[in-house]
């Protein structure tokens, strides 16, 4: 019971002792700028300025700076004209005091990049991925974040497909990352690489779900790419001749190929009066991208399917 007393009373000492140091910090911190309006004061624009001014307590302040940070997004989110000039510097701030604080990148990456419900920086966005990444190397979900990042807010499938595939090889990442990965790659154009994770991922797993999510994507793969060369064909022939080839065979004849190629149920392609190249049957490939009549709507994908 008496040691018990003295650890409780170590203890107590403790707390009065970490919150008379936070009192300091956050006294010394906001009296670098004591002329600083109400906004300006959340923060100190150097990050090692506030590094130093922590006294050692690097890891209280960043969690008093990533309070702010929330504090302040939510703040200037219901105001109708939102200005997040501070979002930025309040995170950067944050993840130099703590590296280690994976909430400020997963959740601040999130406030920042978004254009509709953020601050609509994707650029400082990344760069604070990055940083996460740097110091953080066995976290997948951060490359997952930032694959995220590139797809939906730069529109950059090969950088998503990138930042996915890093992702999917690291310890404990979850099978779906690698699904990603195959799927920008295939909307990036990079047949290859998306031919290549898709086959990894079809021969790796054990989930039939996924083996099978895995083949139809194989299949609409293969799809895309000979919609693609074929289209490139009528391209080419235009070029050449100022005129849209009359039929399929003559464009096959222009590009030296023998045979009609045909898709993975063995249907030959078609080719519109308007030089389209088509599939027979859509319905066959839900995951194609190419080769889909004007209008069309494939069937209903699942979120984990697609």
């Amino acid at each position: 019971m008496k040691r018990r007393k003295e650890i409780s009373r170590i203890a107590g000492a403790c707390m009065l002792l970490s919150l008379a140091a936070s009192s300091i910090v956050l006294y010394r911190t906001d009296r670098l700028r004591p002329q600083a309006t109400l906004d300006e004061v959340l923060f100190v624009s150097s990050p090692r300025v506030i590094k130093r001014a922590s006294l050692g307590y690097d890891g209280l302040m960043a969690c008093i700076y990533w309070t702010r940070a929330v504090q302040y997004f939510g703040r200037q989110l219901n105001y109708e004209v939102p200005n997040y000039n501070l979002l930025a510097p309040l995170l950067e701030i944050t993840t130099h005091l703590d590296p280690h604080l994976l909430p400020a990148y997963d959740f601040g990456s999130t406030f920042l990049g978004s254009k509709q419900y953020g601050a609509g920086e994707p650029e400082r966005a990344v760069q604070l991925m990055k940083y996460g990444i740097e110091n953080n190397p066995g976290q997948w979900r951060l490359y997952y974040d930032l694959g995220f990042l590139y797809y939906t807010d730069l529109q950059d499938s090969k950088d998503a497909a990138d930042a996915f595939e890093r992702g999917s090889q690291l310890p404990g990442a979850h099978p779906f990352v690698k699904i990603l990965a195959a799927q920008m790659a295939q909307h990036a154009g990079e047949f290859q690489t998306a031919r290549m994770l898709w086959s990894a991922t079809f021969q790796t797993t054990k989930d039939k779900q996924i083996k099978a999510n895995a083949w139809e994507h194989l299949r609409a793969l293969r799809v895309d790419e000979d919609v693609t060369v074929l289209q490139d064909g009528v391209t080419r022939f235009g070029e050449r001749t100022g005129r849209l080839p009359v039929s399929l065979a003559e464009l096959l004849a222009s590009m030296k190929l023998d045979q009609i190629p045909t898709d993975p149920d063995g249907h030959p392609y078609k080719m519109t009066p308007q030089g389209r190249i088509e599939v027979r049957v859509p319905d066959d490939f839900p995951f194609a991208t190419k080769g889909l009549p004007p209008g069309y709507k494939p069937p209903p994908k699942s979120h984990f399917h697609g």
